[in-house]
């Protein structure tokens, strides 16, 4: 894969921290002199709805994704990961959040959620590497469980896929986020380079 030029998927739900994610991404990028379009696919702002949005790295002119074109999809819930993989290109990248957020059809008794290994398997089906992670769970350990986005995003740096490190992700988050919250998505992004060994 050539990092200089890389299309990353993100999706999750309202609430998750994804559109967060996007951003600290997109200006940690931005902050290593590459070129770089980001933007919101369709997203609902509130809590609970679905969340999608793209970070190009590398000279693209639009923001947009198309079926079978993404080189990584980032999934901060392993339903909208699933609903995500028309998206990913041959070959290509996976990583996926294990804890379920259960939509409201699940919460009312209307629906029932599948089994994860069930998710695991399709996703490793279609992928070229596939990575499984306890985004909320670290997010706790952190001290929020919002910080599981930027637990994600350590993830995605340990796996090698971008053209920077987690140092250079620190640096973004020193720099990005409110004061109040750095020390906590530190702790974050080192638990999701922990994950990844």
């Amino acid at each position: 894969m050539n990092t200089k030029r890389l299309r990353i998927y993100l999706t999750g739900v309202g609430g998750q921290g994804t559109l967060t994610a996007t951003t600290l991404l997109a200006r940690t990028v931005l902050d290593q002199g590459l070129e770089v379009v980001s933007g919101e696919i369709h997203g609902m702002a509130q809590r609970g709805g679905v969340v999608e949005s793209s970070v190009l790295i590398g000279g693209w002119q639009s923001p947009s994704i198309y079926f079978g074109e993404a080189d990584v999809v980032l999934g901060f819930e392993p339903l909208e990961t699933l609903r995500a993989l028309p998206y990913l290109a041959p070959g290509g990248i996976v990583l996926s959040a294990t804890e379920f957020i259960p939509p409201p059809s699940v919460n009312m008794g209307q629906a029932s959620l599948p089994d994860i290994e069930e998710i695991k398997q399709q996703i490793c089906a279609a992928a070229g590497r596939a990575w499984f992670i306890p985004i909320a769970t670290l997010g706790r350990q952190a001290g929020a469980i919002q910080s599981g986005n930027t637990a994600m995003l350590g993830a995605l740096c340990a796996a090698g896929v971008l053209p920077f490190g987690v140092d250079a992700l620190k640096d973004g988050i020193r720099k990005y986020l409110p004061p109040k919250v750095v020390d906590t998505n530190l702790r974050a992004v080192d638990l999701g380079v922990e994950a990844m060994k």
